[in-house]
């Protein structure tokens, strides 16, 4: 057949909401970057990690735990300075030299139960955060999986696992990390406080004024982090959505020699990460050293006040020395608080982006009280007046008014040019879309109104574009009915023929076959999808194409075992060789979204019309 003959006849992946994005062209992302220079979201607060304390409450027991072993380490922290002022002021005394023992021997338990309560606390909070993003993980991984057409027209996958994977980690170092260093030193500065205060009102006064120096630079700056950060993240998953994309077009560009274009786009992808990665991580840097000097300047200042005070004997060198450990106690809390501040302001980010996701509600989902299907369905399909536009070109009709009926066991085949609207048809039935107008029935109750998943449990799709897991022969089979036992998967693939090239595995159905299952030939791939289908076993079998990579002589075997599996089973067929389609009980002829004939294969021909036209060009061109 000739190029110009294949265009008029098609392949029903063409009626598709979008087509695949070349790897070598821009696409669009799932959300847009933060404004430059971090306007904007810049300015957002911490609110975004606020969503993650539901999965933090599920473990309520672990969360107190860690709190106790938290205020345990605190509590003998904070009892190191009162210690050593009462040896310094009555322990070197010569009426007191026993006491070194004991002040000693307190000191060495008190070390034990820090150790012992930072060890505990340790365990507790990461395991906390690694549990905490192990849900996030499935509750993300979850609403993809029930996300619909619309939102996979426009998203790129390489985005989605950076937003799966990347920003989960960056969570997991903030919640199981930052998180625990943020609230020790918390407390820690907290405590340390209030003992200055108790030890020395005056100096603490001093120290008191000094605080807004500290903390409002320490907030401007963290501003600054979390929209470099946020940026930084958006060019990582730019850089690999778009590996992705070539990864899993590899031999499409290498078979354009579009190696070296697809290497200088990701070099200059990785290159602005990059850059925005050392932007953020500047900003982190000049958040850390002026937050560390603010500290320890301001303390220092207040320090040579104290000094002061001995000197002229207005406090004791036991109460100097214990307000200069609770001084640098606080002081390296607030400085180790601006470090996890700005490690925390980057998992906003992360959290943000998550967020994102977790937001987007499908446009196709279950009804709250969703309409039950008969206990036997027999596949009766009906299309009443539908009409439906893909969401990214909703001007453009994919089907107007379309309306026909398919009685049980009936078999009906799709024909027409590209764009036709074939796939669409099995697009709505599936339930990845909606349609704007009319109503598609299943044995007479409305699917608009029904859960998908119940729709789609009496549907088989045998599709174009066949999808092949990184597992054995046997696990892509049973991925159809995954109750199905080891008998029943190996009865369908020896149906599909499967069998034949099996036995020439090296571990037989039980080989793992590839990403994608790239040590398979096309029609082998193509043979264990249709193997789904026969052990799907549903009253509806869709077929598009389903002979399309095999050759003359797999094809005629297959088709043998489709035919067998189609009995007793309502089946549509989009074809695009006519000669497929030559028993169909009925061809329904589609031309620009609508059903322009019908009829059979002698009956459309002696017509004349597009039918007749599309079998004369490919009859015409095989004989």
């Amino acid at each position: 057949m000739t190029q110009a003959d294949t265009s008029h006849v098609g392949t029903g992946g063409a009626d598709a909401s979008a087509s695949a994005p070349s790897p070598l062209a821009p696409s669009p992302t799932l959300a847009s970057p933060p404004e430059e220079g971090g306007r904007g979201r810049g300015r957002a607060s911490l609110r975004p990690l606020l969503a993650l304390l539901p999965y933090a409450v599920r473990y309520r027991g672990r969360v107190t735990a860690a709190l106790l072993a938290l205020g345990a380490a605190a509590g003998a922290t904070l009892s190191l300075p009162i210690a050593v002022r009462r040896m310094i002021d009555y322990g070197f005394a010569p009426d007191h030299a026993g006491m070194i023992d004991r002040y000693f021997a307190v000191l060495a338990l008190v070390v034990a139960v820090l150790a012992a309560a930072s060890a505990v606390r340790f365990y507790l909070v990461t395991t906390l955060g690694e549990r905490v993003v192990a849900d996030l993980r499935n509750a993300v991984f979850e609403r993809l999986t029930g996300l619909d057409g619309a939102f996979y027209d426009s998203a790129r996958s390489g985005e989605i696992t950076s937003r799966l994977t990347a920003d989960t980690t960056h969570i997991k170092v903030a919640v199981a990390t930052s998180a625990s260093v943020a609230l020790r030193n918390l407390v820690l500065f907290l405590g340390a406080a209030v003992m200055m205060v108790v030890t020395s009102p005056r100096l603490s006064g001093l120290v008191l004024v000094a605080i807004p120096f500290i903390v409002l630079p320490l907030v401007a700056f963290g501003r600054k982090v979390r929209a470099r950060t946020r940026q930084a993240q958006d060019r990582l998953a730019d850089a690999s959505a778009y590996a992705s994309e070539v990864v899993g077009a590899i031999r499409a560009v290498q078979a354009s020699s579009a190696e070296g274009a697809a290497r200088t786009r990701f070099g200059t992808q990785v290159n602005l990460a990059f850059e925005a990665a050392r932007d953020a991580t500047r900003a982190r840097a000049m958040l850390t050293g002026i937050g560390i000097f603010l500290v320890f300047s301001s303390i220092v200042a207040v320090l040579w006040v104290g000094a002061q005070g001995v000197l002229n004997g207005t406090m004791s060198a036991g109460d100097l020395s214990q307000f200069v450990l609770f001084a640098v106690l606080a002081a390296s809390s607030l400085g180790e608080l601006s470090q996890t501040w700005g490690e925390v302001s980057a998992a906003t980010g992360a959290a943000e982006r998550i967020g994102e996701l977790l937001k987007v509600e499908p446009l196709v989902r279950p009804p709250a009280h969703p309409a039950p299907l008969p206990a036997a369905v027999t596949g009766e399909l009906r299309f009443e007046d539908v009409a439906f536009a893909y969401p990214g070109r909703p001007g453009q009709k994919a089907l107007d008014g379309v309306s026909f009926a398919v009685k049980p066991g009936e078999r009906i085949a799709l024909v027409g040019p590209s764009g036709a609207g074939k796939s669409t048809v099995f697009q709505l039935l599936e339930r990845f879309y909606d349609p704007q107008g009319g109503r598609i029935l299943l044995d007479g109750v409305d699917i608009a109104g029904c859960d998908p998943v119940a729709v789609r449990r009496h549907l088989a799709l045998v599709p174009q574009e066949v999808a092949i897991f990184a597992d054995t022969v046997r696990e892509n089979i049973r991925l159809a009915r995954p109750e199905a036992s080891d008998a029943e998967v190996e009865a369908a693939g020896k149906a599909a023929l499967v069998d034949e090239f099996v036995a020439r595995l090296p571990e037989g159905w039980d080989t793992m076959v590839g990403e994608r299952g790239v040590t398979l030939s096309g029609g082998q791939r193509q043979r264990i999808v249709i193997a789904r289908a026969i052990l799907r076993a549903a009253p509806v079998l869709l077929l598009d194409e389903a002979t399309s990579a095999l050759d003359a002589e797999s094809e005629t075997l297959v088709q043998t075992a489709l035919e067998y599996s189609m009995r007793g089973r309502t089946t549509l067929v989009i074809a695009h060789r006519l000669a497929t389609v030559l028993s169909a009980d009925r061809i329904l002829v589609m031309e620009a979204g609508r059903i322009v004939d019908e009829g059979t294969h002698t009956q459309l021909v002696a017509k004349g019309g597009l039918y007749a036209r599309l079998a004369a060009l490919q009859f015409h061109a095989a004989a």
